[in-house]
């Protein structure tokens, strides 16, 4: 899978709401107006730990429940060193298995809070609670390898610990990239909430500030899951129906709408089997996603896109819908493999390759004819249709849904407006 090149979806995905909320207290951390008491600050952080567990608990989200579970854990560890006169063993060994365990949790696959998908996690953190006990039990003693510090003063963490950090921070980023999921964002940035909490062990406040902050985003990020799974479509990323609705009550006359339709794609579907549809889905999407002009795409169900052109007239955006239609058609669509499950099998296929040995020439055209039905080519058809001062968006989706109805009675892969004045006839490819 390529890495998407990261744009500005992704950029404002990946800083809302976690990178704003660490830079937002990172600001804070280092102003004048940073005067809340410890007491009142580890009440917030105990409340965005138990609010994020439960939020977890509740929309069955193992994986967020298990990082706050880690930061709890590391939290208490240097909560018992701070105060040392000699850096503890324990911030070193708390600053190594943190984005170990992030990591691994990145990895994980989201089974719900059962028993099974938790007792191998909670087991490996026992182990890990154990060892940091005995590090904290030897660090005590000083050692001839570290100055003593006076309290207050931030922990130097070491220096093969910084290079973990720095690796596991890089590895959730580029597994953000790759998915674009809230859960790999908060973990990004709590791992760095953490790390500034554990350089500030030994100034309790600014300590307990970023370890609120850490579980706060981890919190959040369930909300933000929640709204994604209930704005976008799972399969195509696009926003879903209940986002198309909710951007219709904020149109202002003139809009423009234009339904979009998948040519033939119930014999996709018959033909090639679901697992085809969907690409054929995702293909499409990915266009439509880029549309120009100014255009919002959705998918509102089954193979219908709709897009939203604020302030367009129809003359605005038919350019932009044919250049639209030109890509969907230009892109080239292989199914892989589906002669080779259609082959038979057993002693039928071995007389068959026999038989087959004698007619070269045979063999040779069916190759052929093979390798070119592989490729296929998606086509779309579209109807546009604009806003008046007297209609409603009912009436433009009733007349965009009209004009969708005539691109295909006049051929398909076309576009089509309210006027039918319009017929731009193009070659219709795809599954006759």
């Amino acid at each position: 899978m390529s890495i998407r090149v990261l744009n500005r979806a992704a950029a404002k995905a990946l800083l809302v709401p976690g990178g704003i909320l660490l830079f937002g207290v990172v600001a804070l951390a280092n102003s004048g107006w940073f005067t809340l008491a410890l007491p009142a600050l580890s009440f917030l952080y105990y409340c965005a730990l138990v609010g994020g567990m439960l939020l977890a608990w509740r929309f069955h989200s193992s994986r967020t429940f298990l990082a706050l579970l880690v930061l709890f854990l590391a939290q208490q560890a240097a909560s018992f060193v701070a105060g040392q006169p000699y850096l503890p063993t324990t911030i070193q060994a708390v600053a190594v298995l943190i984005p170990i365990n992030f990591i691994l949790i990145a990895l994980m696959h989201e089974r719900g809070l059962t028993a099974e998908s938790l007792a191998p996690v909670g087991l490996l953190l026992f182990v890990q609670s154990l060892t940091v006990a005995v590090f904290w039990g030897s660090s005590g003693r000083p050692s001839p390898l570290v100055h003593a510090r006076h309290f207050g003063d931030p922990v130097p963490i070491a220096r093969y610990a910084i290079v973990v950090i720095i690796a596991a921070a890089a590895l959730l980023l580029l597994r953000f990239l790759l998915t674009r999921k809230p859960v790999e964002s908060a973990l990004f940035w709590s791992l760095c909430s953490i790390a500034l909490a554990l350089r500030s062990t030994e100034m309790p406040r600014t300590s307990t500030l970023y370890w609120a902050a850490a579980a706060c985003i981890l919190a959040v990020s369930i909300v933000e899951n929640s709204y994604l799974l209930a704005y976008h479509d799972e399969l195509t990323t696009l926003p879903s129906r209940r986002a198309f609705n909710d951007a219709l009550l904020r149109l202002k006359d003139p809009y423009s709408i234009a339904v979009v339709d998948i040519d033939h794609f119930k014999r996709f579907n018959d033909t090639y089997g679901h697992d085809t549809g969907d690409q054929v889905l995702r293909l499409v999407a990915g266009k439509l996603a880029r549309v120009t002009g100014g255009g919002e795409a959705y998918r509102c169900g089954g193979e219908e896109f709709m897009i939203l052109f604020p302030g367009k007239n129809t003359s605005d955006v038919v350019e932009h819908l044919e250049g639209l239609r030109r890509k969907v058609e230009s892109a080239e669509f292989r199914v892989r493999g589906n002669d080779r499950r259609q082959a038979p099998r057993g002693p039928d296929r071995r007389n068959e390759r026999a038989r087959a040995r004698t007619k070269r020439g045979h063999i040779i055209r069916q190759l052929a004819e093979e390798k070119s039905n592989d490729a296929l080519s998606v086509t779309v058809s579209i109807g546009v249709a604009t806003s008046t001062e007297s209609s409603d968006t009912e009436s433009v989706l009733k007349a965009a849904d009209k004009a969708l109805y005539r691109a295909k009675e006049n051929g398909r892969n076309r576009v089509e407006t309210t006027s039918p004045v319009r017929r731009t006839r193009s070659k219709t490819a795809g599954i006759a």
